[in-house]
């Protein structure tokens, strides 16, 4: 399984893909945190906060991690050499979770980049380390979080198809109705009496209130839960091929 994990991580970054992934996401927060004039720019308002950093993430995630994980299965299984992979002595578990933690190590390399904003603000803070290293810490811990469930809906969606796009935009739908959904949803009048826990089948929920500085065991629950989730159903996907 380790050895999978390996190859698909080396093949993020024997190509363009890794670096393109990586250069996008860079490229998108840094503009909304040092470049774009508004209420959110440091620069402008003189607070010392990055929360236009983690209000913005998870809508460039939602289209990039699709992207990085719509070839994980699609691409295999189009080429055919998903035979190959099956042939390896790994259960259809092993499988998944070898490309899933693949991807993830994609994406944590990305928000490890996030650092470099955090220090930036606390050393250019006045007096030096006025920035609230507890609700960025919440927020980055909150962000991982996320990214791990785009993940595995990602991986879901590359299982079920053949053809990349079709994984890619259906990852991508996913993940929107996961992150914001539920809140519309919540919001129509003939659920006002169960508005709240409607609320709390949506990632934004969870997010928020780990955003706050505080990691809440319901939060981590709620997420490890989903990811789970996703997993055990693209495992029962790749067993399918037997029936």
């Amino acid at each position: 399984m380790l050895a999978l994990l390996i190859k698909e991580f080396r093949t993020f970054f024997s190509s363009l893909t890794g670096y393109l992934i990586l250069s996008v996401y860079l490229v998108a927060t840094g503009l909304f945190v040092w470049v774009f004039p508004g209420s959110t720019n440091p620069l402008d308002t003189g607070y010392a906060n990055l929360d236009v950093l983690f209000g913005m993430s998870p809508w460039i995630y939602l289209f990039l991690i699709p992207a990085v994980c719509m070839r994980l299965f699609a691409d295999e299984k189009k080429q055919g050499t998903i035979e190959l992979v099956y042939t390896r002595p790994l259960k259809e578990m092993d499988i998944v979770v070898a490309k899933y933690f693949a991807a993830l190590l994609v994406i944590s390399v990305s928000l490890l980049f996030c650092l470099i904003y955090y220090f930036s603000i606390y050393y250019l803070g006045n007096p030096v380390g006025s920035i609230d290293s507890g609700a960025f810490w919440g927020s980055f811990i909150g962000l991982f979080l996320l990214a791990a469930v785009y993940i595995a809906i990602g991986v879901f969606s590359s299982s079920v198809t053949d053809n990349q796009i079709v994984a890619f935009l259906l990852a991508l739908i996913l993940c929107f109705l996961f992150y914001t959904g539920f809140d519309y949803l919540a919001d129509l009048i003939i659920f006002q009496n169960i508005q709240s826990d409607i609320y709390n089948l949506g990632i934004q929920e969870h997010y928020k209130s780990i955003s706050r500085g505080v990691v809440d065991s319901r939060d981590l629950v709620y997420f490890t839960s989903v990811i789970v989730a996703f997993l055990l159903i693209t495992k029962t996907v790749l067993k399918s091929r037997k029936w």
